[in-house]
């Protein structure tokens, strides 16, 4: 008799666990902002799915409850909240009502990640691969020669390019550090790169890179970009056929007339921008809001996230989960984008209102979208070539690098079927 009461003990415990979910509140309660991103991705490269409830409390994560996830949670430092059968129940109804900005989406494979990166040492770091290390997201690091072999892009989901320059212009640094051996290196390396691949420039290889990846996108793919290989890669899209980079870049000069020569068709996200011709001037066009003709103090720097239908516009909602509408914010080499020169079809998702800038755009691409985010480290105001690297575990539950991690699990969404 004890034994088949221990059993029946037993079994009711495993139906009620079984029942339960466990939560992972993204409002003010969580500790780990950052990390509880990484148990939503090992959930999901262990086989498993998750809820991701969006606007339910700054766009909470749910599982069904195992104690594997649990203790994954304690060892990261992750907050989480073991919920009942009916409460949960109570909670997807809450979601469910049409009166109420929230809805829920299905995450269901975790997607296969690479980082457009270059293998040699330079003196900045990437705000993705910060977060991707800190929340313990796997991913792949690829450059010029994994993108030129076409059995290379077809492996990943998503594609993340940072501080890079399409433009082979070796991110307009020459002013300031061409006596650099850092720069000196790089510009070596590109050199033998663009060789090997029977290109004469630098910039006809960055060319054939940045069209091999718009095929991926044009294919399905996710690409995220920030800082200058946001405007740089239109610019090189729009500047096919055309010479834009002066002697100390390439070994001759520009071909003239280049500016009434650009296609804005080729481009992503800008049009009828205008080109900084100057080799000695650290910006490429008039597309980037940086200083010194941006204005804008230190402490009045912030932007706004737009507040997106749940049901209706999943995917901008998906992007712009926060814990918080108002995000600081940071500068790079492209700090934001004057709103002038964004095509009409783009998304704003992120406005800095009174500067007339905006700072995190999205739109899509044949069968795929592409994400464009202004600045170089959201916790970083300022990052000089040199700094050290910011340590995340300081800023665990920053609203700037949630938006980065919102474009990671992305990919993961089960797709709806259009409403009409």
């Amino acid at each position: 008799m004890k034994k088949i009461l221990l059993f029946i003990l037993l079994l009711s415990g495993a139906v009620a666990s079984k029942a339960s979910t466990i939560l992972i509140p993204m409002d003010e309660n969580q500790k780990e902002h950052l990390k509880a991103y990484g148990i939503c991705f090992w959930v999901l490269k262990n086989g498993g799915e998750a809820d991701w409830l969006l606007n339910y409390r700054g766009g909470s994560f749910a599982f069904e409850q195992s104690g594997a996830i649990e203790k994954e949670c304690v060892v990261r430092g992750v907050s989480y909240e073991i919920v009942p059968a009916a409460q949960y129940t109570a909670i997807l109804n809450q979601i469910a009502d049409p009166q109420v900005n929230m809805d829920l989406v299905k995450l269901q494979k975790a997607p296969r990640m690479a980082v457009y990166s270059p293998k040699n040492k330079l003196p900045w770091d990437d705000a993705v691969t910060l977060a991707l290390s800190y929340a313990e997201i796997p991913y792949d690091v690829i450059y010029d020669d994994e993108i030129l072999d076409e059995t290379t892009l077809p492996k990943y989901d998503w594609l993340h390019m940072h501080h890079e320059d399409f433009t082979g212009q070796y991110g307009k640094f020459y002013a300031q550090y061409h006596n650099q051996e850092w720069y000196q290196e790089d510009q070596r390396i590109n050199e033998e790169c663009a060789r090997r691949h029977g290109f004469t420039k630098v910039s006809q290889l960055k060319l054939a890179v940045a069209k091999r990846i718009r095929d991926f996108v044009a294919g399905g793919g996710f690409l995220f970009a920030m800082c200058s290989a946001t405007d740089s890669y239109d610019i090189a899209l729009a500047a096919e056929g055309t010479d834009i980079c002066e002697s100390m870049f390439d070994g001759d000069g520009t071909t003239p007339g280049c500016q009434n020569r650009l296609n804005f068709d080729n481009c992503f996200a800008f049009e009828n921008f205008h080109l900084v011709m100057n080799p000695y001037e650290y910006e490429y066009s008039d597309i980037d809001a940086s200083p010194p003709n941006r204005q804008v103090p230190m402490d009045l720097d912030y932007f706004t996230l737009f507040d997106f239908s749940a049901k209706w516009d999943p995917v901008p909602t998906m992007l712009c989960q926060d814990h918080t509408r108002t995000v600081k914010g940071f500068m790079g080499q492209t700090t934001a984008f004057k709103l002038q020169f964004i095509k009409k079809n783009v998304l704003v998702l992120g406005q800095n209102k009174p500067a007339n800038e905006a700072r995190y755009i999205h739109g899509e691409f044949g069968k795929g979208t592409w994400t464009w985010y202004g600045g170089h480290d959201p916790e970083d105001y300022q990052h000089m070539v040199g700094d050290p690297k910011t340590d995340l575990s300081l800023h665990p539950n920053s609203p700037g690098y949630r938006l980065i991690l919102n474009n990671v699990l992305f990919p993961a969404a089960k797709k709806k079927k259009q409403k009409t």
